[in-house]
C-alpha cells in the first residue's frame, strides 16, 4: 500500500517538529516547509497529497499559497491552520479552496481526524475517476463534471450500485443528468453487454402508455395490426430507464409493481403472462413520497423502486463545479461550432456562477452553444452574455481588515481602492470603473476628486482611455 505524503508548512519550527512526529506516527510520509516559497518547492520537487499550512507567515500567507497552490496544483488537498478562528477566516479559506481548516493551538486528535477524512475524500475522488474510465465514453458519463462533496458523495453510491441487481430511484432536478447517471450505471453493470433501453413516461399519451410499456398482440385493439414488443420486453436481459416515472398513471403502476416482484409481464391482449429479465433504474423530478400520501402514486411500488435511492444535486449546490462545467460546455461547442479560435476571458467566469441555473446543467450547455454562436469574437465579451447573466452580477471577494482603534480615514480607503482598481487595469479607466461597478464619469470625477494622475511615463492612450 503506498503511503500517503503531506508537506506541513509553519513559519514556527517546534509546531513543524511536533506535527510531523505526531503525523509520522500515524502512517504518513511527512515533510516541512518553513514559508510558502519554500513550500513552493517542495511541491514541485515531490507533489504531495495534502498540505498543512498556517494562515499566518511573514512573506506569504497561507491564503496566498493556497491560491498559488489551486492553480498549479489543483488535485492537492490544502488545510489551513488559523489562530484567528473566525467565521470571515474561514469563509475565505474555504472560497480560496480549502478542504477544511483547524484552529490554534492545534489538537493533534481533531488533526489527525480532519487529515483521515481529507485523504479518504481524496480515495473516493480517485474511486470514482476510475470508474469514469471504465465505462464507455460515447455514453457521457464523462460529463458528469465537478468535485463537490455532495456530487462525488452521490457517484460513490451509484458505483456500488451498478454491481447489484436492485431497483434504483433517481431523484432530481430537471437538466441535473439522471439519464446520464443511469447510463454508467448500466454500463458499469453486469448487464453491460444487454440493452439499455429507455421510456419517457411523461411524453406518452395515457391510453397508450400500457401498450409502450408491456407491448400488445394483433387485435388488441383498433389500429393494433400485429404484434408489438413493449419497451420492457427489448429490454429483457439488460436495463429499463423508466424516465419521468412520476407521471405512470394508477393503472399502469400496477402492472409495473408486477414486473418488480414477479418478473412478467402482461401484454395488452395477451392471454397468459411473459417473463423478462430487466433491471428497472426510474428517476423523477416529483416529490414520489408527497404523492403517495396524496394517492397518485402507489406506496407499494414507490418502496419497490427506491430500495437504492440517489439523490442527485441543483447545480446552485454545486457552485465550486460551474467554472469547470463552463470550461468543459465552452470547449465542446467551440468544437461542434467549428470556432477554435474563440477565447472566454475568466473575468467572465464568475458571472456564470452567479446565476442560479434552474434549468441546471442542460441549461448550462445551451447558453454555453448559444454564446459560441452568436458571439461575434475572437473573444467572448460581457455584451455577448445573455441579458439574465449579466444582470447577475458576481459577488467579489470579501474585503477584510481589522479597525484600528485610532480611526480611519473613510477617504482615505476610497482613493487607496479606486488608485489600486487602476492600477490593476493599467489606469484603464472603463475597466477599472466596471471593476468598481462605477459608471465612468463618477470614476472621473472622484479621480479630480482626489487629484489622481498616472505619470506620463511612456503610457499609451489605451491606458488612460
Amino acid at each position: 500500500m503506498i503511503r500517503k505524503r503531506i508537506l506541513v508548512v509553519d513559519d514556527d519550527e517546534s509546531l513543524r517538529w511536533v506535527t510531523q512526529a505526531q503525523l509520522q506516527q500515524s502512517g504518513y510520509v511527512v515533510d516541512t516547509a518553513a514559508s510558502g516559497p519554500q513550500a513552493l518547492e517542495r511541491i514541485r520537487d515531490a507533489a504531495p497529497d495534502m498540505v498543512i499550512t498556517d494562515l499566518m507567515m511573514p512573506g506569504m500567507s497561507g491564503v496566498e499559497l493556497l491560491k498559488v497552490m489551486k492553480a498549479a496544483y489543483p488535485e492537492i488537498l490544502v488545510i489551513l491552520v488559523t489562530a484567528f478562528g473566525t467565521v470571515e477566516t474561514a469563509v475565505e479559506a474555504m472560497k480560496a479552496g480549502a478542504y477544511d481548516y483547524i484552529t490554534k493551538p492545534v489538537n493533534m486528535d481533531e488533526l489527525r481526524l480532519v487529515v483521515s477524512r481529507g485523504l479518504e475524500h481524496l480515495a473516493l475522488r480517485d474511486e470514482v475517476r476510475s470508474l469514469r474510465s471504465s465505462l464507455n465514453k460515447k455514453y457521457g458519463f464523462e460529463n458528469i463534471l465537478g468535485q463537490s462533496k455532495s456530487l462525488l458523495s452521490v457517484l460513490d453510491m451509484a458505483s456500488r450500485a451498478a454491481q447489484s441487481t436492485s431497483t434504483i430511484l433517481i431523484n432530481g432536478e430537471t437538466g441535473t443528468g439522471k439519464e446520464l447517471l443511469a447510463k454508467a450505471i448500466h454500463f458499469n453493470s453486469r448487464r453491460q453487454g444487454g440493452p439499455f433501453v429507455t421510456i419517457n413516461c411523461g411524453a406518452i399519451a395515457k391510453d397508450l402508455i400500457e401498450s409502450e410499456l408491456f407491448g400488445h398482440v394483433k387485435g388488441a385493439f383498433t389500429g393494433a395490426l400485429a404484434n408489438k414488443r413493449g419497451k420492457v420486453e427489448l429490454a429483457d436481459g439488460g436495463t429499463l430507464f423508466l424516465d419521468e416515472a412520476g407521471e405512470l398513471p394508477l393503472e399502469s403502476q400496477v402492472k409495473l409493481l408486477r414486473l418488480i416482484q414477479n418478473g412478467e409481464i402482461e401484454k395488452v391482449g395477451a392471454p397468459a403472462a411473459t417473463k423478462v429479465d430487466v433491471r428497472i433504474i426510474a428517476a423523477t423530478h416529483r416529490n414520489l413520497q408527497a404523492m403517495v400520501e396524496d394517492g397518485t402514486f402507489r406506496q407499494d411500488l414507490y418502496y419497490r423502486l427506491a430500495v437504492i435511492p440517489l439523490q442527485l444535486p441543483p447545480l446552485r449546490e454545486r457552485p465550486d463545479d460551474i467554472p469547470e462545467l463552463v470550461q468543459h460546455f465552452f470547449l465542446k461547442a467551440k468544437d461542434q461550432q467549428r470556432r477554435s479560435e474563440l477565447v472566454l476571458p475568466p473575468p467572465l467566469i464568475p458571472y456564470f456562477g452567479a446565476y442560479r441555473w434552474p434549468g441546471n446543467v442542460r441549461e448550462l450547455e445551451n447558453v454555453l452553444e448559444r454564446v459560441v454562436v452568436l458571439s461575434r469574437g475572437p473573444e467572448i465579451s460581457l455584451e455577448d452574455l445573455p441579458e439574465f447573466l449579466r444582470r447577475e452580477r458576481p459577488v467579489a471577494d470579501e474585503f477584510h481588515f481589522d479597525l484600528p482603534p485610532q480611526g480611519i480615514s473613510l477617504e482615505g480607503i476610497e482613493k487607496d481602492l479606486i488608485v489600486r482598481a487602476l492600477e490593476k487595469f493599467n489606469w484603464n479607466q472603463t475597466h477599472a470603473a466596471r471593476y468598481l461597478d462605477l459608471s465612468r464619469k463618477t470614476l472621473i470625477y472622484r479621480m479630480e476628486k482626489f487629484g489622481l494622475r498616472k505619470e506620463q511615463t511612456g503610457a499609451g492612450d489605451e491606458a488612460v482611455d
